[in-house]
């Protein structure tokens, strides 16, 4: 059985905690899109972790972790992830990197860097990472596939290739130094000695893993209003954040994904620009950025502080419709208890109307949220077992959103740990 588990909103959600805990009963996760920009922080009997391309599954012996064809993947930055967590004490973990994943070169970090620069106060707060540039060329068909690295001639003739083009760029548009066809070839050998011993066709080995039942856990990155072409356009990732992309990713077919947990957060956070209706500012959201997440809301690639929000119905209800939800896991539930009173934002006001459909970018822009105020419940709920045990106020918010996104919540959050979970 495959199984997806994605975002529903910007990214954020705690998805990293619900696969690591779902990984228990999977033989197989598998990153199928995106690349180390955005991190999944997890807690666990070996300690606080902070992934940014293997799949949140690797802290158990009996899985393999899948490097996707859909993946934008850094070598040395997943190398020295694995490097990082063996060094804390985890088993090395087994893992198979696609033939058909494209390589994010030096240069797409450099480009990147080099945009947001020239872009100044326009930027689209990207993390650095080179995932736009990575991305570009990937469909301007001049990235390096993994499989390239084995054909040494191939790529003799595409370094200069990529010089070529990439020299126009750097002298004419950020005056910056030209790169060097042997200097390429030189990191691309590099990363083939890395590479080499974990590479295989990984949609061969899916489908086999399928035919003999075997359990699949697809591990998105971000969430649906990120996606390019149903988020916030054009403050989004380059890659498809959906749980439909997780077949092509992955190399599946698509009727194979049975099951789509979409993760949701109890408020709202958001890391980088863009539109975000629910909002709040100041001291509000400083307390809840403080209280909020594991030692707080702050992203785990970046370290940035995520900008909060109350919890928002029009884009959780939009981002679940496009995840084609089967099942809500709500997140960080324990960290509202501090409130007397707690506001969800169930619509949105745009040019004097109210509606409950999540709009395009432009009209986003002039959105203002309609808020609904929900009795707190004052008291820590971390440590409940049975959703019948928390509080009568805590359950009636979970079923008023419930309710309102119109797709059934049947796992809760209550705290940061593997085990802090509740089945309803």
């Amino acid at each position: 059985m495959v199984e997806a588990i994605v975002g529903a909103n910007w990214g954020d959600e705690g998805k990293g905690k619900i696969t690591d805990m779902l990984a228990e009963k999977a033989d197989i996760i598998v990153r199928f899109q995106g690349g180390a920009n955005a991190g999944h922080t997890i807690v666990n009997n070996y300690g606080k972790f902070a992934l940014h391309t293997l799949p949140s599954g690797v802290f158990y012996g009996h899985t393999t972790s899948i490097i996707g064809n859909g993946v934008a993947l850094n070598i040395p930055v997943l190398f020295n992830e694995v490097k990082s967590i063996v060094d804390r004490g985890v088993p090395m973990p087994k893992i198979l990197v696609s033939n058909r994943a494209q390589i994010v070169m030096s240069y797409h970090i450099l480009f990147d860097q080099y945009e947001e620069e020239r872009l100044g106060g326009k930027s689209f707060g990207s993390t650095k990472s080179g995932i736009a540039p990575f991305y570009s060329d990937k469909y301007a068909k001049i990235g390096f596939q993994v499989s390239e690295l084995f054909d040494e001639e191939l790529l003799k003739e595409k370094v200069v290739r990529v010089c070529e083009q990439k020299n126009v760029i750097l002298e004419h548009l950020y005056h910056k130094p030209a790169l060097k066809p042997e200097e390429l070839l030189e990191e691309l050998h590099q990363y083939r000695e890395m590479v080499e011993p974990f590479v295989c066709d990984t949609s061969a080995y899916l489908w086999n893993a399928i035919k003999e039942g075997k359990n699949i856990l697809l591990e998105g990155q971000l969430g649906s209003l990120k996606d390019p072409d149903h988020g916030i356009y054009p403050m989004v990732t380059s890659s498809s954040t959906l749980a439909a992309y997780g077949a092509i990713g992955a190399g599946i077919p698509p009727y194979e994904i049975k099951k789509i947990v979409t993760v949701v957060k109890a408020y709202s956070s958001a890391v980088g620009a863009g539109a975000f209706v629910s909002e709040i500012f100041g001291d509000e959201a400083d307390e809840l950025r403080r209280r909020g997440g594991d030692g707080g809301e702050f992203g785990a690639t970046t370290g940035r502080p995520r900008r909060m929000g109350w919890f928002d119905c029009v884009a959780t209800k939009y981002g679940c419709r496009l995840q084609g939800t089967t099942d809500v896991a709500f997140t960080v539930l324990d960290v509202l208890s501090y409130l007397d009173e707690i506001p969800v934002c169930t619509g949105y006001e745009i040019d004097g109307k109210v509606t409950t459909d999540f709009p395009t970018t432009a009209l986003l822009s002039k959105a203002k949220p309609v808020l609904e105020k929900m009795p707190g419940w004052k008291t820590d709920i971390r440590g409940i077992k049975k959703y019948e045990e928390l509080p009568e106020n805590c359950r009636k918010y979970v079923e008023f959103i419930e309710e309102r996104i119109g797709f059934p919540i049947t796992m809760v959050s209550n705290g940061p740990g593997r085990e802090d979970i509740i089945y309803k």
